[in-house]
């Protein structure tokens, strides 16, 4: 672990060879967003190794040097394409997928010619990442067999956004043109479920 804004979920100080095809490097500047991903990976069976900044990701992606990234285009010290540059320099065959919440063809043609193998725009699920990231020799992955649903996908996006502007709620509503109560009254619920989460509970009510 580099400092307090790094965190590793596996060893960050195992080799390349000790972590073999399951590595992951995630760097994401939404800390929350980015260990829920990381999180959520490593119960899938990945050895994730977390960043928030481009520094701290440069410095992980030439020491763990993964089979794997997940990585924000945008960070808030620079461009999460140069981590691309340093992964490929030290391991040519990891499969790099780019995260952004300001998609637009231009970004996503700079992210492939970098040597991503796929763009996706935020929110995102660790179902989606995983579909990107292991679609060898497909030109788009197959989508989730349980994607977000609408008010999940619209209430991770608040949530990122709450965040980013210092979870300062008028701001907030201003960016989002949100009524300041409507935006307080979405921030004051739990996230809403999705389908997976609704069938967790079913099971259970059926094994009670």
């Amino acid at each position: 672990m580099m400092n307090d804004s790094s965190r590793s979920f596996a060893d960050s100080s195992v080799s390349p060879d000790d972590t073999a095809n399951k590595s992951l490097l995630v760097v994401d500047d939404d800390l929350v967003a980015g260990t829920r991903l990381a999180q959520t990976l490593e119960r899938k069976g990945y050895n994730v190794v977390i960043a928030d900044n481009l520094c701290e990701g440069i410095e992980l992606a030439r020491r763990v040097q993964p089979r794997y990234a997940v990585i924000e285009l945008r960070l808030k010290d620079g461009n999460g394409l140069d981590i691309v540059s340093e992964l490929k320099r030290w391991r040519s065959d990891t499969r790099i997928i780019m995260l952004t919440a300001y998609g637009n063809i231009a970004t996503a043609v700079a992210a492939i010619k970098a040597g991503a193998v796929d763009y996706l725009p935020k929110p995102v699920d660790a179902d989606m990442v995983e579909a990107a990231l292991l679609a060898e020799g497909q030109s788009i992955p197959q989508p989730p067999a349980d994607p977000m649903s609408a008010d999940r996908v619209k209430w991770e996006h608040i949530q990122r956004v709450y965040h980013q502007y210092g979870c300062n709620v008028s701001e907030t509503a201003r960016r989002l043109h949100m009524h300041r109560r409507t935006l307080q009254r979405i921030l004051s619920k739990h996230a809403p479920r999705d389908n997976r989460s609704a069938m967790i509970e079913m099971r259970g009510e059926m094994r009670a």
